[in-house]
Formats: structure tokens, sequence, C-alpha cells
């Protein structure tokens, strides 16, 4: 069984989890921003009465394919982390190591509050994946990066691959080697990386879909092949996808009947799937 996915509040599953038997725990848990997020999505058919000017005059409609959304209000957000990571923590192997994607709201009190469930001296890495996209508001530098935490259950002991990581290019190659110019160079803790494009393949609907390209550099880093990796704000999925890819199994977990439903088209035929607590006919395991 190369994955499982549980439907369900992901706290009592945590708990149900037997201690260090997971080498990578990557989430993405709610901003914490106070509204609804919520993503239209769209279909652009040619339509010779359509209300959009394309290439070479040809004309386009736009069709609605509905919404999807979830609430991402917390009265008391620090604590209901707070328990989870405590989980999160028991569940690392020695050498495992824990992802925390974030952004600007509550990034520094996560910080802290992490110190104190893994230690400061088990702290890695603050990554800023920086992107462009969005509005820019007139009263002050437009917002454009996420903030990911990296802490290791014991630092020293934990797994990084650099040797796995898809190198980037050097911004001056003319200052290097031939060799290590065609190389490349391994990413430092500033990650430039598009969003996952509106019309990209990847594209599943789901309002915070993360790319592809930037799991896939957590994952070859910090587990290994056959490694079990584990996502419990899972959301639209990728995790799992890069799983299977890179060859990891994994555990996801996801509370929105909406995050199941991305899933199951995501996965639909993958026979090495379980599911958990998600009717047969939603899975698409039958």
């Amino acid at each position: 069984m190369a994955g499982t996915i549980h439907f369900g509040d992901n706290l009592p599953i945590l708990q149900a989890m037997k201690d260090e038997s997971v080498q990578l725990i990557y989430i993405d848990p709610p901003f914490n921003t106070g509204k609804t997020q919520s993503l239209n999505r769209m279909k652009i058919v040619q339509s010779d009465s359509g209300s959009r000017k394309g290439f070479k005059g040809r004309r386009y409609d736009s069709e609605s394919l509905g919404q999807r959304q979830y609430q991402d209000v917390f009265d008391d957000y620090l604590g209901f982390l707070e328990t989870r990571l405590i989980e999160a923590r028991r569940l690392l192997k020695p050498s495992g190591t824990i992802y925390v994607h974030l952004d600007y709201r509550e990034v520094h009190y996560c910080r802290v509050m992490m110190d104190g469930v893994f230690g400061r001296e088990n702290f890695l890495n603050e990554i800023i994946w920086a992107y462009d996209y969005g509005g820019r508001p007139k009263d002050r530098w437009p917002a454009k990066h996420d903030n990911i935490l990296v802490y290791a259950k014991s630092a020293g002991k934990h797994v990084f691959n650099s040797d796995e990581v898809e190198r980037i290019p050097y911004m001056a190659p003319g200052l290097v080697t031939p060799e290590k110019a065609k190389r490349g160079k391994l990413p430092t803790d500033t990650w430039w990386h598009t969003i996952v494009p509106t019309a990209g393949k990847e594209r599943t609907g789901y309002p915070t879909q993360k790319p592809l390209g930037i799991m896939r550099r957590i994952v070859s880093a910090s587990a290994n092949p056959g490694d079990l990796v584990l996502d419990f704000f899972a959301g639209s999925g990728t995790t799992g996808e890069v799983c299977l890819e890179l060859g990891r199994e994994f555990v996801l977990v996801d509370s929105n009947p909406e995050a199941i439903d991305v899933m199951a088209k995501r996965f639909s035929g993958k026979s090495n799937i379980e599911w958990i607590g998600v009717p047969v006919s939603d899975s698409g395991s039958a």
C-alpha cells in the first residue's frame, strides 16, 4: 500500500498512529486569515458571440465550474496548532524532519511555539518561498512570499539528501567552473518558484494548492525512498502525488469534503491507495 487517505479530524487520527513511525511531516495549515478562502473555477470555451476576444480575433465565453472553499477562522489558532504539533513530534523518527508552511500573519508566533515543542536547538531553517502574483496594495510593500519553518526531531541525526535535490542555475555562471555551472547549485533558504498556474495541467481547483516543484524539493531532501511521509492538512493532495512519483509512502488527512473530492479525482484509478472514512463512491476506489 503506497498511501492512505483519511477523511476526518486530524487530531484523533494522529493520536492513533505509532510513535516514531514517520520520516517526514509537511503541513500547510490554514493561515488564520479570518476569511473564507475560495476559488472560482472557470472554463473558457470558443464562441462566435463570446464576450472575450482572443488570438486572431477569435471570441470566447467563460463558463463557471463552481466554487471550492473552506473557513480560515480560528479563535485560538496557536492552541489548535500546538496540540497537533505535539503529536507530530511524537510521530517523527529520530532522523525525521517537519516542515510547517505559514505566512506573515502567524509565522513569528508559531516559531516561538515550535521552539517550545521541538527545542530551539532543533530549528534548521526558515525557508522563504517567493512568488509574484495577485494584487499590489499602494500603501505598503506587496506581500509576495510564504514562510516554511523547518525543525528536526534531533538536529544532526536528521536526513538531508543534498545530492538528491534538483539543482538551480548559478546567477553568475561565468564566475564558477564550467562543471559547476553545468551541474547548478543547491537551493538556499530562499526559493523562487511560481504558484500553480491558473491554466496549468497540475491545477486541481483547490484554493490553496501548492506546486509540485515545492513538494519535490522537500520530499527529495528529507525522506528516502520507501519512507513514510505525513501531511495532515492535505488539501488537494500534492504531497501524495509527489510521494507516488518519488517512491515514498504517505498518509494524508483532511476534514474538508471538498478536499476529499479533489483528491478522489486526483488519485482516481490508483489501486495502491487506502481510503479511510471516505465512502467508496467518493474515493473512486470501487
